[in-house]
């Protein structure tokens, strides 16, 4: 991962001095690895809403339930910040092809920062990835592949063929920029609750970087004197088709194994196995932490509950951490009167085929 000059950084970057700069990612430019200012792209990525759930948090007995809202960055998800910075970086290095796999959103974020660069994207997705995601990054110039079966083995097919074809493999973790994008959400969340981390943080799972990358975050803003020690109790949050990190945990391993037959509606989080699995566990139970499974039935209604209650519209993947969170509740893991961040990873829309199912459209 990247390091930086903290001492240095905390000059420049302090709290006062985020008054007035840009309302997106680069407000937190001295600890991000872009240097050039030429090269740094944006489309209005980060700063996206903290929203509190009021009713939903009644409902569940809670004062102190929110909600960041990832869906309101560009391409509609919160892949825009690791591909904001994995590009810009990209573009920084020379790089003129990138490639990628995908369960649907880096897809969709690779394409939208490399046409905005004038770089090539090469992608590989699964044939059942979400059509509002292949039809996107078509319309963006991308060259898009489908494959007959998960992203695990879309990523082989990267990694065989990225030397020959002379790729910039932006992969999860297989660089170490996207996770600087994404960390910037820990920077926003303490931001955003006048610099006081929330007791929970709820966080729904597949490669996992948005966790790693927030834990990161949080360690560097300790060092530069903005936070104490204390830490979120991390949760991460899968689909019972495709739960490695939670069996993992369950089990008092510090690896997940592959799931063969990996399945949820919520293709973000069908990672049969994250390369980065390891950190995660090392995360949650050192955060006093947890890891939890849902059914698919459960965060589709979820989605149904938290639109009805709150007016968003939240992917599968986010909606999960609703299930998750009463699951903690029933179990007195989280309290009604702890601060609770849930993590809405995604727009609805970007999933409209498999909600319609059930309802009538005409």
């Amino acid at each position: 991962m990247a390091a930086y000059d903290l001492d240095r950084a905390r000059t420049t970057l302090t709290k006062r001095s985020l008054t007035g700069r840009e309302p997106n990612l680069w407000r937190y430019r001295e600890v991000l690895p872009v240097r050039d200012d030429e090269n740094r792209l944006t489309l209005g990525e980060g700063f996206t809403p903290l929203l509190k759930a009021e009713r939903l948090g009644e409902r569940l007995g809670m004062r102190e339930l929110y909600v960041k809202d990832e869906s309101a960055n560009p391409t509609a998800s919160f892949k825009a910040r690791g591909m904001a910075v994995a590009v810009s970086m990209a573009k920084e290095l020379g790089a003129r092809k990138l490639a990628v796999p995908s369960a649907g959103n880096a897809a969709g974020a690779l394409a939208a920062y490399a046409a905005k660069a004038g770089l090539e994207a090469f992608i590989f997705m699964p044939s059942d990835t979400p059509a509002a995601n292949i039809v996107e990054c078509r319309l963006m110039g991308a060259h898009v592949t489908l494959i007959d079966g998960l992203i695990t083995d879309c990523g082989r097919i990267v990694a065989g063929r990225k030397e020959a074809e002379g790729w910039f493999d932006v992969s999860t973790l297989k660089e170490p920029y996207r996770v600087e994008g994404k960390k910037t959400m820990g920077y926003e969340l303490a931001e955003q609750l006048n610099w006081e981390l929330p007791d929970v943080i709820l966080y729904p799972t597949g490669g996992g970087t948005g966790l790693i990358g927030m834990w990161k975050a949080f360690d560097e803003m300790e060092r530069m004197g903005w936070i104490g020690s204390r830490r979120p109790r991390m949760v991460t949050v899968q689909a019972e088709g495709c739960a490695p990190i939670v069996k993992a945990f369950a089990a008092g391993a510090n690896a997940g194994v592959e799931i063969p037959d990996a399945h949820t509606v919520a293709a973000g989080l069908r990672v049969p196995r994250a390369i980065g699995d390891f950190i995660m566990l090392d995360i949650l139970r050192t955060s006093g932490g947890a890891a939890v499974s849902v059914t698919d039935e459960e965060l589709l209604a979820a989605v149904g509950e938290i639109g009805a209650m709150e007016g968003m519209l939240m992917a599968p993947e986010g909606a999960a951490c609703l299930p998750a969170l009463r699951q903690l509740l029933d179990r007195g893991a989280i309290r009604p009167e702890d601060r609770v961040v849930l993590f809405n990873t995604g727009s609805g829309l970007k999933y409209i085929d498999a909600l319609s199912q059930g309802h009538e459209l005409r």
